[in-house]
């Protein structure tokens, strides 16, 4: 079971990205919050413990394998990071290449291609 705890709901991702995905089974979203930009080191460890649960609670009755893809704001990624290794649960991040096309009127657009999940160590 893949748990998507990001900000890009599974229904979003491109087609080579659900097939990688198939590997971890079914993908359950868990919706990243949002990190207040003026939170402590107090209120991430708070916010954290409450997504630690989250996962724990969707976990709870699977007998499988349980993954987070975890990716967003980087104090908070960092911090679950920690706990989730603690508790002994397999983290991912997705890796893409990143395409910019410059306009003539000086604006850029930019597209991430999705290549691969890639295990946090």
């Amino acid at each position: 079971m893949l748990i998507n705890l990001t900000n890009h709901p599974f229904l979003q991702w491109s087609d080579e990205q659900k097939q990688a995905a198939e590997q971890f089974g079914k993908c359950v979203d868990l919706p990243f919050p949002l990190v207040d930009p003026k939170a402590d080191k107090s209120d991430i460890d708070i916010l954290t413990n409450q997504y630690l649960q989250k996962i724990i609670d969707l976990t709870q009755n699977e007998n499988t394998k349980i993954v987070v893809h975890l990716m967003g704001e980087m104090s908070f990624v960092y911090t679950l990071l920690t706990k989730l290794k603690m508790h002994n649960i397999e983290s991912v991040a997705s890796t893409s290449e990143r395409v910019s096309i410059k306009l003539e009127n000086g604006e850029k657009i930019t597209k991430f291609n999705f290549v691969r999940f890639r295990a946090y160590y």
